[in-house]
């Protein structure tokens, strides 16, 4: 029997309609009212207007006059199913406050069960209407006048709004887990009604305001509880009458074909009877649920594939999808299952994937991109529907092929039994959310009842919430809604560490994967505050979703996920200049600046670009980091500070040459993995480096054209004067040379404050690292010809810098650019 019959016959059974009451301001509602009766036109309505069956039969203009009718009827409906969503989950705070307190009007438990998915079935909705109401007032550019009839200026073909209902639908797996969970819903609604007071009076008298006029209309609770359960069985009857009255050669046609189709296979599914949710009772009185679902790459078998995973109360089901052949409905085939009692998780990242593997990739996303040109070209040009269909099936299928070759990211799966398997994935966002959610379940220690694997399997269909892989090129969403070009994220600080660790910054962008989407700040020094100023750019095609993630490292464990979130990108909001915003990431707060500049994109690069950092000027270095202070500088520093300022001779010892060298290729290819490595190394390899950077730079930090000026300041005998003369010299420096050389200097300096262990005194230090950081000019190199004259050379190279280090008030060094903002510093709560 069909879904909305039988919650019919089951209400009326248990005398669910409310009472009608006389109050002047209150219109009883009856539970199965139609919320549409408002609006005549409504394809929620079972009885809605009366269109042709196929769309052949009026004229392309007399259907899209009728398909705004009843889009606009939709975007009404829409807005009262919201409020009454908005009635329903009124309460919900104030139960939850109370199931903490001596006397619960429901308990935690109860509160959970009462209002299972409806917050997410409700935003879900809310996006759905902002989104449609958004685009119908977009393309509504004039409003009729007193007495004159409404006449929208607008092409009909432009206002596409397929993608929109393509999403909702492939999201009405939400409903799967309220209908499930219905049942018992209701039967803790009537029993509280019936022994507590208090929740009687909430649950027979819950209002909500309804239509323009903001008609008051009183419900009972369960009439409420029943709208979700009413409205999902409607969706076929939307999608028909907007089918109905869409053209074939519209864009939209066959985007609300494959909706109407998940429409149908989602509601086939839930009118068959789940034995498996149903049926199966765990221990503590639980029943088995799905908990989430989402397709992931399963490299247990030595290959990879894609896989369809469940995870349910109890245990993870792996499935292989097998789409539905014309006329038949969607399968799903077992592959393997875990029990969560016990299970152990671990996940780690492969950064460094085999030659062959790289370009693999690059061939994928080379074709990816070509395609999408194709399409783009299309939409501008006159060839036909056949030609776009074809290349964005194509689109699909290589997009495919990409989500299951790129993953970098490794979650093995141990269980007590001995039995292991192992999925990847392309987002450590991603993973962590699976993570979270399995770890949470695992820690219940909830009992597995053995599955009737067959039945399991077969209600899949029935019970999943994810339709299809996360394929960008399905979603269909208008190119003017998305960035496309130059992403640039300066990653400042965080605070808000409950204990010092090293810290990281994993930051990942959403569109087509035809460049890199994730990129990861270097890790900070151990600190309750670390600081990173980093830089990180990405080259997106049609983002939208920005995601950041603070991770903290421990050598010989696995890292460890502090806090993420996610922020919304717009181009509307984002522009040339500088937005700084801190994120609150759960406990962590991370101070950001985004910028973006919009271009067109270059196919993608077989290899990704290099910037070495050593026998580079500084000022390219600089630049191409987005710092005033290189990063190579500020890690070492940092790390002999940590570890090296009681080492006795640091700077002056050398540490193993061969070491040195290591760390220099690694700085000059990946600076992440360069400070990994340098945390671990021998502390006088890590001062090694340092000192190597500065000797190998092409220009000095003090340009040579300067070293007369310094040799007369040193001349002038009153030491106040002979300051003012050096810091002038220093201030006509270029701005990274100044920086930089002001770092170094407060750093020996603190270096220097521990001489007493260290044996480095001010004069010892200047003395490492006069030469390096100050040299004669090439030209006046060739004049000296005595190893005399070279000794006084290198005497005036160590007295200048010495008169630096002794200054006690040295003016503080900028380490990173200035990000200017259009506006105030803004916090983003997440």
């Amino acid at each position: 029997m069909d879904v909305y019959q039988e919650a019919v016959g089951y209400l009326t059974s248990q005398h669910v309609p409310a009472v009608v009451q006389t109050e002047t301001e209150v219109m009883e509602e009856d539970v199965f009212q139609e919320e549409a009766d408002s609006c005549p036109l409504s394809p929620l309505h079972p009885q809605s207007v009366d269109f042709p069956d196929t769309p052949t039969l009026s004229s392309p203009e007399e259907m899209l006059e009728r398909r705004l009718m009843v889009l606009k009827c939709i975007v009404e409906s829409e807005e009262v199913y919201l409020r009454e969503l908005e009635a329903l989950l009124m309460p919900m705070k104030a139960l939850r406050a109370s199931a903490g307190t001596s006397k619960p009007v429901l308990s935690s438990q109860q509160v959970q069960t009462v209002f299972y998915q409806v917050p997410e079935i409700s935003d879900m909705h809310q996006s759905f209407f902002s989104g449609l109401k958004e685009r119908l007032s977009a393309h509504c550019r004039s409003e009729p006048g007193p007495g004159e009839d409404g006449q929208m200026s607008y092409t009909g073909f432009e206002l596409v709004v397929g993608d929109l209902f393509l999403k909702m639908v492939n999201q009405l797996g939400l409903y799967g887990g309220f209908i499930g969970n219905y049942e018992e819903a209701v039967q803790v609604v009537r029993k509280c009604t019936q022994s507590d007071p208090r929740f009687r009076t909430l649950a027979q008298s819950m209002m909500s305001n309804i239509g323009s006029d903001k008609t008051r209309t009183k419900y009972t609770f369960e009439a409420l509880l029943y709208k979700p359960l009413d409205r999902v069985t409607k969706t076929t009857l939307v999608l028909l009458d907007l089918l109905k009255t869409t053209p074939e050669t519209h864009q939209d046609f066959a985007l609300l074909q494959e909706a109407l189709r998940l429409s149908r296979s989602f509601l086939s599914g839930v009118n068959e009877s789940s034995q498996s949710k149903r049926g199966v009772t765990l221990s503590h009185g639980m029943r088995r649920k799905l908990m989430r679902d989402g397709f992931v790459v399963d490299a247990s078998e030595g290959e990879r594939h894609m896989r369809h995973l469940f995870l349910y109360t109890d245990l993870l089901l792996c499935t292989r999808f097998k789409h539905a052949t014309r006329g038949k409905q969607d399968q799903y085939r077992f592959g393997w299952f875990l029990p969560l009692a016990g299970l152990k998780l671990r996940w780690v990242v492969d950064q460094h994937r085999p030659p062959d593997a790289q370009l693999r990739l690059h061939t994928i996303r080379t074709k990816m991109h070509l395609l999408r040109q194709q399409l783009r070209q299309h939409a501008q040009g006159s060839k036909g529907l056949a030609f776009a269909a074809r290349s964005r099936k194509k689109l699909e299928q290589v997009e495919l092929m990409l989500l299951t070759h790129s993953p970098a990211y490794t979650l093995e799966l141990h269980s007590p039994s001995g039995k292991s398997h192992t999925l990847l994935l392309s987002s450590l966002y991603e993973l962590e959310e699976w993570r979270e959610a399995i770890h949470k379940l695992t820690a219940d220690n909830i009992e597995t009842v053995p599955p009737d694997l067959l039945t399991l399997t077969s209600a899949c269909v029935k019970l999943r919430m994810t339709q299809q892989p996360p394929l960008h090129s399905t979603n269909a969403v208008q190119d003017e809604m998305c960035l496309c070009g130059t992403l640039s994220v300066a990653v400042h600080s965080a605070c808000g560490l409950q204990q010092p660790a090293s810290v990281y910054v994993c930051v990942e962008v959403d569109g087509y994967e035809f460049y890199d989407k994730q990129a990861t700040t270097h890790s900070s020094i151990h600190s309750l505050n670390p600081h990173w100023d980093q830089e990180l750019q990405f080259q997106v095609d049609a983002a939208q979703e920005l995601r950041l993630l603070c991770v903290s490292q421990a050598d010989g464990k696995n890292d460890t996920v502090l806090g993420k979130t996610s922020v919304k990108l717009e181009s509307k909001t984002l522009n040339e200049r500088w937005r700084r915003q801190t994120l609150h990431l759960g406990q962590v707060d991370v101070t950001v600046s985004l910028k973006f500049s919009p271009h067109p994109l270059e196919p993608p690069s077989a290899t990704a670009p290099l910037h070495p950092v050593f026998c580079v000027p500084i000022e390219i270095v600089t630049q191409q980091e987005g710092v005033m202070v290189p990063h190579v500088v500020r890690c070492c520093a940092e790390e002999v500070e940590r570890r090296g300022l009681a080492e006795v001779g640091i700077y002056r010892i050398s540490g193993s040459s061969s070491d040195i060298n290591t760390l220099k290729s690694v700085f000059n290819s990946n600076l992440r993995d360069a400070v990994t490595r340098l945390r671990r190394a021998e502390v006088n390899v890590v001062s090694g480096v340092l000192k190597l950077y500065i000797r190998e730079l092409p220009e000095p930090l003090i340009p040579a054209d300067k070293f007369q000026s310094l040799a007369r300041s040193l001349e002038i005998q009153d030491v106040d004067s002979r300051l003012v003369s050096l810091f002038s010299v220093l201030h006509s420096c270029p701005a990274p040379n100044r920086n930089t050389f002001l770092f170094i200097l407060h750093h020996l300096q603190r270096v220097s404050e521990r001489q007493d262990t260290n044996k480095m005194t001010l004069m010892n230090l200047a003395t490492v690292f006069g030469p390096s950081l100050l040299r004669l000019p090439v030209a006046e190199l060739g004049h000296i010809g005595s190893s005399t004259d070279m000794s006084v050379e290198v005497v005036l190279q160590v007295q200048v810098v010495f008169c630096y280090l002794q200054c006690n008030n040295l003016p503080e060094a900028q380490t990173s650019l200035p990000h200017d903002t259009d506006s105030e510093d803004e916090t983003t709560h997440m």
